[in-house]
């Protein structure tokens, strides 16, 4: 049969086409794949599969789609399926070296890898590839071993020297991610630079080098590099997540709730450009928290569909736990904290901020000692979870449970002992022991010595620290006062009073009456055989603050009284 010379033309530019085409989707599902956009290159790679069922990287890069989504066992199907479909192709044995990777398996991995090098082994791809299989790590999977960074250099370095003009920016891209999952972002800078020199377009290096601009706390140089990423491509997702991390972590070391906002807004435009997987939707939760957007959190939390079995159904219990105490929803929260401890069964899994809002539910609920419990595990994991011990202090003594409520700022104080809000501690610490003795007086018991020597102690050491706190010695006084022996005082409550009284300020006296009511009658008590005058000026100021103060008009009539004659004259 005779084939004329236009037929032969018209049929290789048929094929010509169909390779263009081919090139341009695989192509763009490469492009879905950098920009996470893992649906769509799923659904262009299967057509892609299904169309050029002989070409190994159609196989490959839907393996490492469903890598990156956390199905290993289909992943490892795909790659199978590909080596046969294309045996001299060594992608696929380079995919099946991952999954083994993630699968904990590097004796496995290693023979893959021997295996693609044998077919190709003059390629830089078939090291750089294997370089960014050494260096998988866990995203949206669970329980696999961390990068082996030493075999992931070393196989990107012999990629660069075979690629030695330098042509393919991918090289250095993988330098860059060596380094930077090590957190050394001086090493990986430079790679990452020179990336956009070989290729101008691509997104992901310039996004990297502004997300390390946020880990090294040079905020606006990193929001510039994010936002020229964005200029040039409004569509690309990873810039939006990173500069919504940016802005959070920015937001958290000042009081800028402008910035939080901006780092949700950037967030929830990562997930409306990518798939909104359960992962960035988890993350997203975790942003509303700390934006202190706890309405939204709990819709979002409580919307999120967890799939059967998955050991994220407990992240999930513990963003709905969070968000309704925060919003007062107390026996929710209740409920579903007690469900995260149910479900999840690792401990090194547990943060400090479960125990410490189950503990704060279960105060709320009276379950005192379990709450307590837990705030002390709260606190052990992050001292600064020792605030939530003074607030389980100070609800307890509320209730009049004073030697609990001691018990508590003792242990407040114990892991706080410097920091915010611990002079507080202190002072409580000595509220609480002087309110228990002081009642179990009242009930004809024997005071707790013990608690209220630990709490002079805690008020001495604040009286210290803090000279001008007047309370401190107030109640200083009346700890001396009640341990004071009533057959031979020692009055040794005396210059704490007089030191209280020194250090109220005028515009103070109105919310100090009791106190000072109180400290004025003592002092014209004590002084009323010593110090006669000084005694009545004692007892006058009280009677001024309290007309109807029965102690002080009585004294003062007493002595002012005249003199009784003597008998016989």
């Amino acid at each position: 049969m005779k084939i004329s010379k236009k037929a032969i033309t018209l049929n290789v530019g048929l094929v010509l086409m169909g390779s263009a085409v081919f090139a341009q989707n695989l192509s763009d599902a490469k492009k879905a794949i950098d920009a996470e956009q893992y649906q769509k290159a799923s659904s262009m790679l299967k057509s892609l599969v299904s169309s050029q069922a002989t070409n190994g990287e159609n196989y490959y890069n839907l393996g490492l789609v469903y890598l990156k989504t956390g199905y290993i066992d289909s992943a490892r199907a795909v790659f199978t399926k590909g080596v046969t479909a294309d045996a001299k192709n060594n992608l696929n044995l380079i995919g099946l070296g991952e999954a083994d990777m993630l699968s904990n398996n590097p004796t496995s991995a290693k023979t893959n890898f021997d295996k693609a090098v044998a077919l190709a082994p003059k390629d830089y791809k078939t090291y750089l590839n294997i370089g960014k299989a050494y260096l998988a790590q866990d995203k949206p999977t669970e329980d696999v071993s961390k990068p082996d960074f030493t075999n992931a250099l070393a196989n990107i370095t012999k990629a660069d020297e075979l690629d030695s003009k330098d042509k393919d920016g991918d090289v250095f891209l993988a330098q860059g991610d060596a380094y930077a999952l090590q957190k050394k972002n001086s090493e990986a800078l430079g790679p990452y630079m020179r990336v956009g020199d070989v290729d101008p377009t691509n997104r992901r290096a310039k996004t990297q080098i502004g997300k390390m601009y946020k880990e090294s706390r040079a905020f606006p140089e990193g929001e510039k590099e994010l936002q020229d990423v964005i200029a040039a491509d409004p569509n690309y997702g990873p810039a939006y997540r990173e500069l919504g991390e940016l802005y959070l972590q920015w937001s958290s070391f000042g009081t800028d709730q402008e910035k939080a906002k901006k780092g949700i807004e950037n967030y929830k435009k990562y997930m409306d450009l990518t798939d909104k997987s359960l992962e960035s939707q988890l993350r997203y939760a975790q942003f509303l928290f700390y934006a202190k957007d706890f309405q939204t959190l709990e819709q979002v939390a409580t919307s999120l569909q967890v799939p059967a079995g998955s050991t994220k159904g407990a992240v999930v219990d513990r963003m709905k736990g969070w968000a309704a105490y925060e919003n007062k929803n107390y026996p929710q929260a209740l409920t579903y904290l007690t469900e995260f401890f149910a479900k999840e069964k690792d401990k090194t899994k547990i943060l400090g901020n479960d125990y410490l809002y189950l503990g704060k539910a279960q105060l709320k609920a009276g379950q005192d000692s379990l709450a307590v419990l837990n705030i002390i595990e709260a606190a052990k994991i992050d001292s600064n979870n020792a605030d939530a011990l003074a607030e389980a202090g100070l609800a307890l003594m509320k209730a009049k449970k004073y030697a609990k409520s001691a018990e508590i700022y003792n242990l407040a104080i114990k892991y706080n002992p410097n920091g915010k809000g611990s002079l507080t501690n202190y002072y409580y610490l000595g509220q609480t022991r002087f309110y228990e003795s002081y009642f179990l007086q009242k009930d004809k018991k024997p005071l707790n010595t013990t608690g209220l020597v630990e709490a002079d102690s805690a008020l001495s050491h604040l009286n210290k620290v803090s000279p001008e706190f007047a309370l401190g010695y107030f109640t200083r006084a009346r700890i001396a006062n009640l341990m004071d022996d009533k057959t031979s005082p020692k009055y040794a409550s005396i210059p704490f009073f007089e030191k209280y009284i020194s250090l109220v300020k005028p515009e103070e006296t109105a919310s100090n009456k009791n106190n000072l009511v109180e400290s004025y009658d003592y002092l014209g008590a004590y002084y009323a055989d010593k110090d006669k005058p000084k005694a009545i000026d004692f007892l006058n100021k009280s009677i001024a603050l309290d007309p109807a103060g029965p102690f002080a008009t009585a004294k003062l009539k007493e002595l002012q009284a005249p003199a009784a004659k003597g008998k016989g004259k």
